[in-house]
């Protein structure tokens, strides 16, 4: 089967495009990217993102049965299309489908009677649907599926094979490829109608971020009455089963679980009360910190360093992270902010040594396995309970 990844040099796309030209020779998977510097540096056998396992296998396989292109043309040739383009939110929070429409439009030359289109990222419920009547209303005959990606980033080489992965279509020629391709990755499929697919990747992310938000609530209420909420939440959490899926508090971000949260917020005419609840909450959170930090002390002399500027640990991307939230709160509130990322290239970001020795203040943004070890006798404030020097000073483990 020719495969081609429309989308594919990005962080869900590639992976995918890797697992499917490893598991099986018989496939040619070709990634198809707008971005010209993403294909260049996949062809020059550099991935362009931090992803973890993924390198022995992407040595494996490109050149063999893999390759990438910025030329549409390859989509004529193609047996599966795969679309690795979900739907964003536009500022005011609302799903834009103008994405979808915009690209299938320039596409729709090279699409021919008998493919299959996998659509892979999230989308606002119904859009499968949009897609297939979009196609069709161009005379095209096109089978449509709909098959969510359920990674994590940074884990995508596990997980693509250790989950099970969710296949619909809107007929059976759909659901058959659905089937034979991702049952080369792993044996578990579960077969949903589109847009039972389609919600169950957002009813996942939203329920991800509540349960975050959950987290962040109790946080702000222990400590905004001084009180320790890790020790409260390591007396709930010990040896006790029914709270085994208590979430630590820590920053809830990245391109997707608001993204989605709000999706289906728009889904359900604005009534999905607890996703609204939740990114209240969770997008308070830089605030909460400066505003603790300021009961205690005087920033307006001082200067803060933020330590992490990814939205999760171990990763290398920014995307809608919170820690840029709170570097433009503290750029109003401090004398000076300095920044430092292990993974994250950006000249205006300094070492972490230089960091540690001049901030009079520093905040765990990003628990980076870097940091678990630190080592200072500054104010430290690590809303993750991640350094073993907050831990120490708090006396917990």
């Amino acid at each position: 089967m020719k495969v081609v990844v429309i989308g594919g040099a990005g962080h869900i796309g590639l992976p995918l495009s890797i697992a499917l030209a490893d598991a099986s020779d018989a496939n040619d998977v070709v990634i198809y990217d707008i971005d010209p510097e993403a294909v260049e540096m996949v062809n020059a056998e550099q991935l362009p993102f931090r992803e973890i396992a993924a390198r022995p296998r992407f040595e494996r396989v490109l050149g063999a049965n893999l390759s990438a292109t910025t030329d549409p043309r390859v989509i004529q040739s193609a047996d599966a299309l795969i679309l690795v383009i979900g739907t964003p939110i536009d500022r005011h929070l609302n799903p834009a489908f103008n994405v979808f429409r915009d690209m299938l439009e320039e596409l729709m030359p090279y699409f021919r009677d008998g493919q299959t289109v996998i659509l892979r990222s999230t989308v606002y419920p119904g859009t499968s649907q949009r897609v297939k009547e979009r196609l069709e209303s161009h005379g095209l005959k096109l089978h449509v599926s709909f098959c969510p990606e359920r990674i994590a980033e940074g884990e995508a080489m596990t997980e693509l094979y250790n989950l099970p992965q969710l296949v619909s279509g809107f007929d059976k020629r759909a659901l058959d490829v659905a089937r034979d391709l991702f049952s080369l990755l792993t044996k578990e499929l579960i077969e949903l109608s589109p847009m039972e697919a389609e919600l169950a990747k957002l009813f996942a992310n939203s329920w991800r971020y509540i349960q975050f938000a959950t987290a962040n609530q109790y946080y702000m209420l222990a400590e905004s009455k001084g009180l320790d909420f890790h020790k409260i939440h390591h007396a709930i959490t010990h040896h006790y089963p029914r709270a085994a899926g208590f979430p630590r508090a820590g920053f809830a971000a990245g391109p997707c679980l608001l993204k989605d949260t709000m999706q289906l917020s728009a889904f359900s005419g604005n009534q999905f009360f607890l996703g609204h609840s939740a990114m209240l909450i969770n997008e308070e959170m830089p605030q909460f910190i400066v505003q603790q930090l300021k009961q205690k002390m005087d920033l307006r002399p001082l200067t803060v360093g933020i330590l992490g500027m990814a939205f999760k640990s171990e990763s290398d991307d920014k995307r809608d992270s919170l820690s840029y939230k709170l570097k433009r709160i503290l750029e109003f509130e401090a004398n000076q902010v300095l920044c430092t990322d292990e993974f994250i290239k950006d000249d205006r970001f300094l070492p972490l040594e230089t960091v540690l020795r001049k901030a009079d203040v520093l905040i765990l943004a990003a628990p980076h396995k870097r940091y678990r070890s630190l080592s200072t006798t500054k104010t430290l404030v690590d809303i993750w309970n991640w350094s073993e020097s907050a831990s120490a000073a708090r006396g917990t483990a």
